[in-house]
């Protein structure tokens, strides 16, 4: 998978509401009502994650949860990141 410049990942990021670039990731932190949903959400992504076959480094405190998302293999964001961003974004809507 090809890494994206920077420019291409701050007009990728125009698609996807909240989510920032730091360098080195993709992130966006989320909160929910409380623990228990905030668990669930996680439990779809991480469904979607294995069906992607992409998986993020994520942080959860009580109702709020840190996502970040990076190419490993890359070294970098590629489109990967941004599939699964999106693909996050549904799950959360839709709850």
């Amino acid at each position: 998978m090809e890494k994206l410049t920077e420019t291409q990942i701050n007009e990728s990021l125009k698609q996807l509401e909240g989510w920032a670039f730091d360098g080195e990731t993709i992130h966006k932190s989320f909160k929910f009502n409380d623990f228990k949903e905030t668990f669930s959400l996680m439990t779809q992504i991480a469904f979607e994650c294995e069906d992607l076959n992409h998986h993020p480094n994520w942080e959860n405190v009580y109702n709020n949860l840190t996502i970040k998302l990076n190419t490993h293999d890359a070294d970098g964001i590629t489109k990967k990141d941004f599939e699964l961003a999106d693909a996050i974004e549904k799950i959360i809507k839709n709850k």
